[in-house]
């Protein structure tokens, strides 16, 4: 990526991608056709997979940047302040006037979702919208929803040897094209079966192999599956009872990444970022079951290692 430059300012991850804002209702179940229902609950804040992983970082005590977009009305505004409070870099942030992505989210009391996203006129940057001179990351997230920046900004980390983590959460234009620009492929069990076509895990995990050096499923409530260098293991999930799922993912990710920038050792990478999510799950929405690393530490104590290698 011949106009990128390596500069003065380091952060140990820029994220980017989606940042929509989250407009999350408890429901005692999800409505069927033409039922009203009254929410028990109700928060509104920021969300999106890149901007929640942005901020899970900053928490845990490292550096984050967003890069993405956000629009020049109420909740573009105040997902912007949001970013900044939590101490992320929002310089590479675009403002414009369509409209910042909007997230209804539907939350049983078992934790089930059910959401709806309005993205109206928005469409993903340009590929020379965000100039990203100067940004020197240890670690760079992508989520795929931006995925006109995200391509020659993939190729410059590789020749410039900066680990990419790529959110694989579902199969679409951005992730599609990034699986294989990625060193660490990191994909939700949907992602998985929808590039399979097929409910076989196990192949999928031999296949994606193939288009990273590393690559994760994640399986929700039965944990993780991996492979690695020509090694493969499991990971179960951690025994929490979960009262919202939203945003799991997204903290799994971010602390993947941070733990990356960290230097974590794989084992310890894989369970740094499980208990991410899991801790996640025991909140309602995702913006506020992001934890932090005192939290994550003290949960980690709690539960002896759980990881399975097979050669």
């Amino acid at each position: 990526m011949s106009n990128v430059l390596i500069g003065e300012t380091t952060h140990d991850v820029l994220c980017v991608g989606h940042a929509p804002y989250d407009l999350v209702f408890s429901v005692p179940r999800h409505p069927v056709s033409d039922e009203k229902i009254f929410a028990d609950d109700f928060l509104a804040c920021g969300g999106g997979p890149a901007a929640n992983a942005a901020v899970i970082v900053t928490r845990l005590g490292f550096t984050a940047a967003f890069a993405g977009y956000l629009g020049n009305d109420l909740y573009g505004e105040s997902h912007v302040l949001e970013l900044a409070r939590e101490g992320v870099d929002t310089r590479y942030v675009i403002r414009g006037s369509n409209p910042t992505p909007l997230s209804c989210v539907l939350v049983k009391p078992n934790g089930d979702r059910a959401l709806v996203n309005y993205k109206g006129a928005t469409r993903p940057l340009a590929e020379d919208e965000i100039n990203f001179s100067g940004i020197n990351p240890k670690v760079v997230l992508f989520d795929g929803h931006e995925p006109l920046i995200s391509m020659p900004l993939a190729a410059w980390a590789k020749q410039n040897g900066i680990p990419t983590v790529l959110d694989a959460g579902s199969l679409h234009e951005g992730t599609r094209g990034l699986m294989h620009k990625v060193e660490y492929l990191v994909a939700s069990e949907k992602f998985a079966k929808q590039w399979l076509q097929g409910d076989n895990l196990d192949v999928a995990l031999d296949r994606l192999a193939v288009q990273a050096s590393a690559v994760v499923i994640t399986l929700g409530k039965q944990g993780l599956i991996w492979r690695k260098n020509n090694v493969s293991g499991s990971l179960p999930a951690f025994p929490v009872q979960s009262v919202d799922s939203t945003g799991a993912g997204d903290a799994f990710h971010g602390a993947f990444a941070a733990g990356l920038a960290a230097h974590l050792p794989w084992e310890e990478l894989l369970r740094y970022a499980s208990a991410a999510g899991a801790l996640c799950c025991q909140k309602p929405g995702a913006r506020a079951g992001l934890a932090t690393a005192s939290e994550i530490n003290d949960f980690l104590a709690r539960f002896p290692t759980n990881f399975e290698k097979n050669c």
